[in-house]
């Protein structure tokens, strides 16, 4: 219902303006009232719209008017040309209906806020905003493995050969805007049904999931038309509540998902160990401070396979430090067996590394213990940031958990990706967990929540501190 009130405020504003911007401020309108709920947050949202409105509805009739004639003069290119436009002002019955219409909408909104058991809460998902936020990044394959990474190659190297995109209806942009109908939406309900049952580990949990989520269509919890993403978030809460599964997910995107995985060539490959090595292997800082301890600044937890070499020779230059500091701020996630290489250089033993997506193998164990190693006893600290991100929260939460390491700053952003994507049509997949982790910490990990830091810092402070920490324990020895 607030929705539709700011959309039609909205309407207030010149059609040039409304045309541009009409998506892109619905679209925040409903960021916004999923994360301010509650009487004072949702009077703020209402005080900050109403007052834009007052500020910028005049500005837009201002700098909104009709060029003088029917067509432009043409200008060389690049060079800039003028244009003569009309002078004009705002109309006083826009300013007086947007006034009336205004009092309305607060009086309307305090209304339904005040009453219990409204649906609007039950629509919104508590999906962590981690796996929703690169949407165009996360659904690559029809059954593709969701990796402990973000792409090397977006962040480092050319990015892969791409498929060519299908034909799409709705345009060459590859988007789409139009609300889902009653069809579509039983259409989507099906194919999640059918994934779950097919592909989800626990088959008593994929069908308890499954009668839950036609308990929902039945009873019209998915009959309003809504767009795509509103409607994959629902879908989400729905499985995630019946199966207490965070894992589960729906993933809407605007741009065509492609057919499948992205051609891996010759070409692809070479290019990307070369901008692997340019960048040393996202080893961004290695040194020494005072008191002899070892500073690391790795962004990334690269293949084994192309950066082990890199890797191994940075952790040699830090074998006679007294005290180790990885930082991991800026860090993007990676591949689970450089996240147990590194690892492998602090403890005397093998220890069991976990991950959340799947079953235990060979990599999630330490090589355990690395020849002429000196650092297997030495103190070690994690700095972790707001943004540190999916293999990086691996290497931060076992360590922790293993009581190995002192977790220095923010709490992390919490993506514990796991399982496969498959994907569903055009614009919607779905994120299965295939294999049953398993997490000898319990049964919780970091997805949606983060890792906590033992030492909470703001990011920017982290280094100093755990510098100060590592001393102070120096001292003491």
């Amino acid at each position: 219902m607030s929705e539709k009130l700011y959309a039609l405020l909205f309407r207030l504003y010149p059609s040039q303006f409304r045309h541009a911007y009409r998506e892109e401020a619905i679209q925040l309108f409903r960021d916004r009232s999923r994360e301010e709920r509650g009487l004072l947050p949702a009077l703020r949202l209402w005080a900050d719209l109403l007052a834009d409105l007052i500020v910028s509805l005049p500005r837009e009739y201002r700098y909104t008017r009709t060029p003088v004639g029917a067509s432009s003069p043409q200008s060389l290119e690049g060079v800039p040309s003028f244009y003569l436009l009309e002078d004009g002002s705002p109309r006083l019955g826009a300013f007086l209906f947007g006034g009336v219409l205004s009092l309305a909408v607060v009086t309307t909104v305090l209304t339904l806020i005040n009453q219990p058991g409204g649906k609007q809460t039950r629509r919104i998902s508590d999906a962590p905003t981690s796996m929703r936020s690169s949407s165009s990044r996360s659904a690559t394959a029809q059954k593709a493995q969701v990796p402990n990474q973000e792409s090397v190659a977006h962040r480092a190297g050319p990015p892969p050969v791409q498929q060519p995109k299908p034909q799409n209806p709705a345009g060459e942009s590859g988007q789409r805007t139009t609300r889902l109908d009653a069809g579509e939406r039983r259409r989507l309900v099906d194919r999640a049904i059918a994934n779950l049952k097919q592909y989800y580990f626990d088959r008593d949990v994929a069908q308890k999931t499954a009668d839950a989520m036609l308990v929902h269509e039945k009873a019209g919890d998915d009959n309003e038309p809504i767009e795509g993403r509103a409607f994959a978030d629902l879908l989400t809460a729905q499985m995630r509540d019946a199966s207490g599964d965070r894992h589960l997910i729906i993933e809407y995107s605007q741009n065509l998902l492609p057919e499948g995985p992205p051609a891996q060539t010759v070409d692809s490959l070479e290019r990307l160990h070369k901008a692997m090595l340019q960048q040393n292997c996202m080893v961004r800082k290695l040194q020494i401070l005072p008191h002899n301890i070892g500073y690391l600044k790795l962004d990334f937890f690269p293949n084994t396979s192309l950066c082990g070499p890199t890797v191994r020779t940075a952790m040699a230059s830090l074998n006679h430090a007294d005290a180790i500091i990885f930082d991991l701020r800026d860090n993007s996630g990676g591949f689970p067996d450089m996240v147990s290489l590194i690892a492998s250089y602090l403890f005397d033993h093998p220890e069991y590394m976990y991950s959340p997506r799947g079953a235990p193998t060979k990599d999630s164990w330490t090589r355990s213990p690395v020849p002429e190693n000196g650092l297997a006893d030495k103190p070690v600290y994690v700095l972790t940031s707001a943004t540190t991100w999916s293999g990086a929260e691996q290497f931060s939460y076992d360590l922790k958990m293993l009581k190995r390491a002192t977790l220095v700053g923010e709490t992390t952003r919490g993506g514990a990706h796991a399982g496969a994507l498959h994907r569903i049509d055009d614009h919607f997949g779905m994120g299965i967990p295939e294999e049953e982790p398993i997490n000898p910490f319990g049964n919780t990990d970091w997805e949606g929540v983060g890792v906590e830091p033992d030492v909470k810092v703001k990011a920017a402070n982290a280094l100093e501190t755990s510098v100060k920490l590592a001393e102070a324990k120096l001292q003491k020895k």
